[in-house]
């Protein structure tokens, strides 16, 4: 039995009161024929985002050509924070003073409008559903100054907030007609690449004062009133506790047109953070939201397959996966950000660890029934061109990134916090107490080193179709493999203590140096290598190491 998207949304909606069912048999009878189509979607949503580093040039990447996503099966595209249609309005229909004419603002607000059409435009063309990443709440600087509202702008219960926000979201429905809906964020407001805007949210984590408000409001001016639909990020408001997304979930009607999207796993997409456990609760339908690129943890400039652990379940969770939520009655789908997160580099100048995730994952997506392996040996075979001995190999490969990525960043009882190195800086873990968390630590750092070589081994070994894939595969496994020697180094530095004598001292430096420069070397010798790490960032280890360097000078 086939049901389209709106129907099968409606059913969920429907499914959460049980009176409903046992006044209506009709009803009843109705959701329990169609359980296995809602469950398991012909024609699950599968929309994905390019999130470009705020305030930098867009990425160069091919998950802007709509004809790509077509191709693999995405159904809608969002585009990020800026290039919202909230950026391309000028307010002339609410205020004309907001952005007068021949003003720089309204200026900028006409060369942004325009380019948002194009994008808009060829997106539709192409057959894709087009959405746009909006924050919440943000406003024109004039516009805010002229009312006064700089103290109250950021609350969604004052009046004048509601009365903005609602002329805005008819604006951008107004002057882009190919807008199929909204993608709200309310967790963090950014800023950098809108010059003439402001934005603030208060109480973002609170149901009754902002969250459930919001939502109805969002829920009436875009579901009910257009007829578009609304995706409401969870994240940071209301995605790590049960309480609170209940309190959500009751506080705002269902609509055939909403749903929530929720992380994979809770907080930030890093590895041994808790599986969410909002997903499958509540009565609206539900989004898994997921990072392809991994900004904490080598941006696509080194192996790190995280298709399989999301599906399957991560070693951390092996208990608890996508798959197994897949026919919850909830899951409509998957978001997916083929490209970026988090800020600066590593960048990358080939897409293949972006590409293993987003096309296992989009895949799999459009065929549930099929295994993770399944549909990775589909990738090495169609795309990658590899024979079977040769996709054995580039799996073996994929899942030992995993494994050697989650030890050498964190450990596998999360002993530490992942937060010492994010993009491309390298700062100071801090170590449990001497004693068996510390050497379990440590030991794991030995294990993800050898995982790593044995990385390289299987990258030289594996025949790419592509030659540029071939040089790449290698290339970035040796940067995986030098880099994680260099976290290893760090962290036997950081275990140096006032015993430690400086003959020892002196060996542990020149390992970190030996390391750096064979990592440096590398990116010197391929220009495929992505860009590289730095220590001397804020709170970097390498003031740590000058440190050292002295203690053993005398």
């Amino acid at each position: 039995m086939v049901i389209d998207t709106a129907t099968k949304w409606a059913l969920l909606a429907l499914n959460h009161y049980p009176t409903v069912k046992n006044l209506f048999p009709a009803v009843a009878c109705l959701l329990t024929l169609t359980t296995a189509a809602v469950a398991a979607p012909r024609s699950p949503i599968l929309m994905d985002m390019v999130h470009n580093n705020p305030g930098e040039a867009p990425f160069d990447t091919h998950y802007n050509d709509p004809k790509l996503l077509k191709d693999w099966g995405f159904g809608a595209k969002t585009f990020e924070l800026f290039e919202s249609a909230q950026f391309g309005i000028d307010w002339s229909a609410a205020d004309p003073d907001i952005f007068p004419a021949d003003s720089p603002d309204r200026k900028w607000i006409d060369v942004k409008g325009a380019e948002l059409d194009k994008l808009y435009s060829a997106t539709k063309a192409a057959g894709l559903q087009v959405y746009c990443h909006t924050d919440m709440v943000v406003l024109p600087k004039r516009l805010v100054a002229k009312y006064k509202m700089e103290k109250t702008f950021g609350d969604i219960s004052d009046p004048q907030t509601q009365k903005f926000l609602r002329l805005g979201i008819g604006q951008m429905f107004q002057r882009f007609p190919q807008l199929d809906g909204l993608v709200i964020r309310i967790g963090e407001t950014y800023l950098q690449g809108a010059p003439f805007h402001t934005g603030s949210i208060r109480s973002k984590d609170d149901p009754q004062r902002t969250i459930i408000p919001l939502m109805n409001l969002l829920r009436d001016e875009v579901c009910v009133k257009r007829n578009k639909k609304l995706f409401f990020r969870s994240w940071l408001s209301f995605d790590t506790s049960i309480e609170k997304y209940t309190q959500v979930s009751d506080g705002v009607e269902t609509h055939p047109n909403l749903a929530i999207v929720v992380k994979h796993c809770e907080g930030d997409f890093r590895r041994g953070n808790p599986f969410s456990k909002v997903l499958g609760i509540g009565r609206h339908p539900q989004l898994v939201e997921v990072q392809c690129q991994r900004e904490y943890e080598g941006k696509g400039a080194y192996p790190n397959y995280i298709a399989n652990g999301v599906i399957e379940g991560f070693e951390e969770h092996t208990d608890q996966s996508v798959r197994r939520l897949w026919d919850n009655g909830l899951t409509a789908g998957m978001s997916t950000w083929s490209r970026g997160g988090g800020w600066g580099g590593p960048y990358i100048t080939n897409e293949l660890w972006c590409d293993v995730n987003m096309y296992v994952l989009s895949h799999w997506v459009q065929h549930p029934e099929k295994s993770e392996a399944d549909v990775l040996r589909d990738y090495c075979t169609t795309v990658l061109g590899l024979n079977a001995e040769d996709a054995k190999r580039f799996r073996r490969l994929c899942l030992l990134s995993a494994e050697a990525t989650y030890r050498g960043i964190r450990s596998t009882h999360n002993d530490i916090s992942p937060w010492w190195t994010r993009d491309q800086g390298i700062n100071r873990p801090e170590l449990p107490a001497p004693g068996e968390a510390r050497q379990r630590v440590l030991d794991e750092k030995d294990e993800a080193v050898a995982m790593w070589n044995e990385i390289v081994d299987l990258a030289k070994t594996i025949k790419f179709r592509d030659p540029a894939t071939q040089e790449y595969a290698l290339t970035s496994s040796l940067y995986g493999s030098l880099l994680y020697r260099i976290y290893r180094s760090e962290f036997r530095l950081m275990a140096v203590d006032a015993n430690t004598d400086n003959a020892s001292l002196k060996l542990l430096l020149d390992d970190y140096d030996r390391n750096w420069a064979q990592y440096r070397q590398l990116k010197a010798d391929h220009p495929s290598c992505g860009t590289l790490y730095s220590d001397n960032d804020k709170a970097g280890i390498g003031a740590k190491v000058e440190d050292f360097r002295k203690r053993v000078a005398g």
